[in-house]
């Protein structure tokens, strides 16, 4: 498939309902949503929605129905960047080649900017926009609850910077960080797109398996890229081959799909040489 045609137009219907979403900067207090358009609409890969959807075609849904929740996907991912920008984290002054948030606005409405990305996320999941309220619903929501908590990215986060200030971790720690700090959010995407396009309990064990390897593989491919975390324990050649191994994993649990899962496929590829 061609996947860059694929991402292009993926990437601009996410993009234009986010526009819509996320509140205007005419509503009062104008400063805030001022500063919530900034950290997330602009660049951007979208990779969260864009598994979200793409996981819920291969399951036989449509994306009407996955929509607004992949839109939350990326406002959540925003707001933890937002926070990881901050004096108290990374301090990192530009985010995708602008000022970050805190350096835009100022670091207090940096800290309410993460705030309030991650309640709008959880009103957007929330909303009518879903056609009402159901289980699958309430299940999406305590699914991306979950991945973003203490037992996530938070939880993730913390035993990584407690790791940085140690000055090294055990396999079984790096393994922990790594299913969580990146990995969950990454793998609960895939989840919300199935369970919201209608999968049966035995293809969810499928889609489960393909999300939870190209998590990994993504938090891989970070660690790589930075020469950090799971490279300075196993070296860059071990890290290569575990993120292959999960890729070719995660492309093989996709066989019951057929060529719905194709663009799924096409994506675990991209994870896995990206180099951004």
């Amino acid at each position: 498939m061609d996947l860059k045609s694929y991402l292009k137009q993926r990437q601009l219907l996410i993009n234009k309902a986010l526009g819509r979403y996320l509140p205007s900067t005419a509503r009062f207090p104008g400063a805030i949503h001022k500063a919530m358009r900034y950290s997330v609409l602009g660049e951007g890969k979208r990779i969260r929605p864009i598994l979200a959807l793409a996981a819920c075609e291969a399951v036989g849904g449509k994306v009407s129905s996955v929509l607004p929740a992949a839109c939350a996907l990326e406002i959540i991912h925003a707001y933890s960047l937002v926070h990881d920008d901050l004096p108290a984290m990374d301090d990192d002054d530009f985010r995708r080649g602008k000022p970050s948030c805190h350096k835009k606005f100022g670091e207090a409405i940096g800290v309410l900017t993460g705030d309030a990305l991650l309640t709008f996320s959880f009103e957007l999941l929330a909303s009518g926009s879903h056609n009402g309220a159901s289980s699958v619903h309430l299940q999406v929501i305590r699914e991306i609850a979950k991945a973003i908590g203490t037992d996530g990215m938070i939880g993730g986060q913390v035993v990584d910077v407690d790791a940085a200030r140690r000055g090294g971790v055990p396999p079984a720690t790096m393994e922990y960080i790594n299913t969580r700090k990146t990995g969950a959010l990454i793998s609960a995407s895939v989840r919300i797109g199935a369970l919201l396009g209608g999968v049966s309990p035995k293809a969810y064990q499928s889609i489960r398996h393909y999300g939870d390897r190209i998590g990994l593989v993504f938090q891989f491919v970070d660690d790589l890229l930075d020469k950090d975390g799971a490279v300075r324990l196993y070296g860059v050649e071990a890290v290569r081959r575990k993120a292959n191994r999960l890729t070719e994993s995660a492309i093989a649990a996709l066989a019951p799909f057929g060529k719905k899962a194709e663009p799924l496929r096409a994506l675990a590829q991209f994870i896995l040489t990206r180099d951004f």
